[in-house]
C-alpha cells in the first residue's frame, strides 16, 4: 500500500543549524520509516497528504497558500517559541496560522495553556526527544557551565555575561558559550568579556556533535532565555546527565517541572550566579538536580516523540477536513 506523504516546512535550512532545523530533521527521520516525507523552507504546491509547519509567523506564507490550495487537506503548524510567546499577541499573520490550522502542536507540557482559549482544543503536546549519551567524568579542579545559544536578545546572553563579570574573581568557575553572534553587539560584548580576565570562553558557533560533546564534559548547562518554546539543548543536557539551571519560564518548567530546584528568575544575573557558587561549593546541590534531570530524561526519549508524531499523524489524516 502507498505510504502516505507528509511536507515539513520550516523557516530555516541545515544552514541556519538552530533549533527549527533540528526539530524538521529529526521529525523527518523519525517519520520517513513509515511516511514519504520532504523538508522545505516554503511550499511551492509540492504534492502531500500533510503538512507540519513549523513557527506560526514564519511559516505564514506557505500555511496561508496549503490552506487555499489544499482546503481538505490536514494541516498542523508547530508553535516553537517566539511565535507562542510574541507573535501571535500581535501578528495578524501568525493569528491567521492558528485558525487555519487542524492541530496546533507545542513542545513543552504547559504551553497549551498559553494559547489563546478558543485554540486550546486543537492544542497536543509533543516533546521533543535526543538520544541517550554516556555519563563522561567531569574535573575537580573547577565547574564549568556551559551556555548553547545564539547570541540574540531572546535567548538572554547579558545574564549570563552579567554572572561571569560577578564571579570573576572565582578562577574555579568556568563560563564556556557555545553560539553565532545573530546581533553583532552581542558578539562584541562576548569578545569584550572574553578578553576582560573574566573566565568566560566564548566558542563561536560549533557543529552539533561537537556542542554535544562539550555538554556531555560540562558540569552544569545554563540556559537563561527569556522567551522559549521547549528549548531542545536543555533536552540535550537531560540526556547527557549533565544538570541544568535556568530561567524560571513556562518554556523551561514544562521541560524541566514545577519542583526542580535550578530556576533562577528571568534577566537575574546574580541569582544565576549564586546558583553556579552554590554548585561549586555544594557538591550535594549538583547531585541533587542530577537526580531531579535523570528522572525527567525518559519523558524525552526518541521512542515516545516517535510514538507522538505517530500519533498526531494519525489524528490528522483520519479527521482531515
Amino acid at each position: 500500500m502507498a505510504r502516505f506523504s507528509v511536507c515539513i516546512v520550516t523557516p530555516a535550512l541545515a544552514k541556519a543549524n538552530n533549533g527549527n532545523w533540528q526539530t524538521a530533521s529529526r521529525w523527518a527521520r523519525l517519520l520517513s520509516p513509515d511516511y514519504r516525507v520532504r523538508i522545505v523552507e516554503r511550499w511551492a504546491g509540492e504534492p502531500a497528504d500533510a503538512m507540519l509547519a513549523l513557527h506560526a509567523r514564519r511559516s505564514a506564507e506557505s500555511i496561508a497558500r496549503w490552506a487555499s490550495a489544499r482546503p481538505r487537506a490536514p494541516l498542523a503548524v508547530v508553535l516553537t517559541g517566539t511565535d507562542l510567546y510574541r507573535d501571535i499577541a500581535t501578528d495578524a499573520a501568525a493569528q491567521r496560522s492558528l485558525q487555519l490550522a487542524d492541530r496546533l502542536v507545542v513542545l513543552h507540557e504547559l504551553a497549551c495553556a498559553d494559547l489563546p482559549a478558543v485554540h486550546r482544543s486543537k492544542c497536543r503536546v509533543c516533546l521533543q526527544s535526543a538520544t541517550a549519551r554516556q555519563r563522561l567524568p567531569r574535573s575537580s579542579r573547577h565547574l564549568r557551565a556551559l551556555m548553547v545559544g545564539h547570541l540574540r536578545e531572546e535567548k538572554s546572553p547579558r545574564t549570563y555575561f552579567e554572572a561571569a563579570r560577578r564571579l570573576a574573581a572565582r578562577p574555579d568557575i568556568r563560563l564556556d558559550h557555545i553560539g553565532a553572534a545573530l546581533d553583532s553587539a552581542l558578539g562584541d560584548e562576548a569578545r569584550a568579556l572574553q578578553a576582560s580576565g573574566a573566565h568566560y570562553r566564548w566558542l563561536g558557533a560549533l557543529s552539533h556533535a561537537a556542542t554535544r560533546r562539550r555538554i556531555q564534559q560540562a558540569h552544569v548547562l545554563v540556559h537563561p532565555s527569556r522567551m522559549e518554546g521547549g528549548a531542545h539543548v536543555v533536552i540535550e543536557a537531560l540526556q547527557s546527565g549533565t544538570p541544568v539551571l535556568a530561567s524560571r519560564i513556562a518554556g523551561n518548567v514544562g521541560l524541566l517541572g514545577t519542583g526542580y530546584g535550578g530556576y533562577f528568575e528571568p534577566g537575574d544575573a546574580a541569582g544565576l550566579a549564586a546558583l553556579l557558587a552554590r554548585c561549586r561549593d555544594a557538591p550535594s546541590m549538583l547531585a541533587t538536580l542530577g537526580t531531579q534531570c535523570d528522572a525527567r530524561a525518559p519523558l524525552f526519549e526518541p521512542a515516545r516523540e516517535r510514538e507522538n508524531l505517530h500519533a498526531l499523524l494519525a489524528d490528522l489524516l483520519e479527521n482531515s477536513r
